[in-house]
């Protein structure tokens, strides 16, 4: 049924239906109300939107009124506004309803674009309709707030707001999964990434934002989005200063990583012997991490740790005697610093001690 069907059956059946109500000053009845919310929804779904269908009303009622006798003309006015009042609520129950249907399409589509679990082909297809193209490269940014980021919510509109404001004929996607609020963008576009992570940011006042790398394709999105949840880890086990952190500029962790079991032999080998120091390991570890992030300045390290210079340096001495290896060699300082990387990446001390 086309919208024009809709508007001239409209003119008809509700110019009878007020007519009769007219004719006795009744009110309109049940099956009457159901009728206008049918046609209400009938509307809707056709494409007609609210205005149009009340002016529909308005134009039927207008046509009567002429041929009414005064008399009756004095009931046309409720009884419009009984028949607008249900035809809009057809109207706005097929809307919700549409609505809930593309939310729950928009849904499924995201999770099989993050999760890689269609095929290829149908999801770039599906991908069009959200305003993606798989065929070119995209990157993902993921933020991870102090609050929970919900589909919807004010501060997932207002960051949305800002991104179509500034951006609004880029093809750029923004969902939220697993309480995370995630930017999916053109791999070419980073300013679109940058400006998402500076909203996030100040929208929820310490947000941290992943950002992974460009790949092509619909399986680009899924390594992309990936990469972006690796960084937001390893933010935290390294305990790595945001707000941004881009994938692309922490590769040495994977590779340190992928081979566990020898990233636990180093770590063994190398800082095992600091277990045997009063009150054990951790307190030098921090000690050397401190050192290392200073740029292997003692004095600076020390002002860090709240310790003296002379403290710092009896430290670092401690370390040289249980490890064998010294802070201060070029080349035993690869080692050290290698080890403690591999130490909180693998949580050592405590859960791989």
């Amino acid at each position: 049924m086309t919208v024009l069907d809709i508007s001239q059956e409209y003119l008809a059946e509700n110019a009878q239906c007020l007519r009769d109500a007219c004719t006795t000053g009744r009110r309109l009845t049940r099956e009457e109300l159901d009728a206008h919310r049918a046609r209400g929804e009938q509307a809707a779904e056709a494409g007609l939107g609210l205005r149009a269908l009340v002016r529909a009303h308005l134009t039927a009622a207008e046509e009567l009124r002429l041929s009414l006798p005064a008399a009756q003309a004095a009931h046309l006015l409720a009884a419009v506004a009984q028949a607008v009042d249900a035809s809009a609520e057809g109207h706005e129950r097929a809307q919700r309803l549409a609505i809930r249907q593309e939310e729950g399409i928009r849904r499924e589509f995201i999770d099989d674009l993050l999760y890689g679990r269609s095929d290829l082909g149908r999801l770039a297809q599906r991908a069009e309709r959200f305003g993606l193209l798989l065929s070119h490269a995209h990157a993902v940014a993921v933020a991870q707030g102090p609050q929970p980021y919900a589909e919807g919510s004010p501060v997932s509109r207002q960051i949305e707001a800002a991104l179509t404001a500034r951006f609004a004929s880029r093809s750029i996607l923004l969902t939220t999964k697993d309480d995370r609020l995630i930017c999916i963008a053109p791999g070419d576009q980073t300013d679109v990434l940058r400006h998402f992570a500076k909203q996030a940011y100040a929208a929820t006042e310490g947000a941290l934002v992943g950002i992974g790398r460009a790949h092509p394709g619909a399986g680009g999105v899924v390594h992309s989005y990936e990469e972006a949840l690796s960084t937001l880890d390893l933010a935290e086990r390294m305990e790595l200063d945001g707000p941004v952190l881009y994938a692309a500029d922490l590769l040495v962790y994977p590779v340190l990583a992928r081979d566990r079991q020898a990233l636990t032999d180093l770590v063994d080998s190398a800082l095992g012997p600091l277990d045997q120091a009063r009150g054990g390991a951790q307190p030098l570890i921090d000690t050397l991490t401190a050192y290392f992030d200073s740029g292997c300045v003692a004095a600076e390290a020390a002002r860090r740790l709240s310790l003296s210079v002379r403290a710092m340096t009896y430290r670092l001495e401690r370390i040289h005697s249980l490890t064998g290896y010294d802070p201060g060699n070029p080349t035993h300082r690869y080692t050290l610093q290698t080890s403690v990387i591999g130490a909180r990446l693998l949580g050592w001390p405590g859960a791989a001690g």
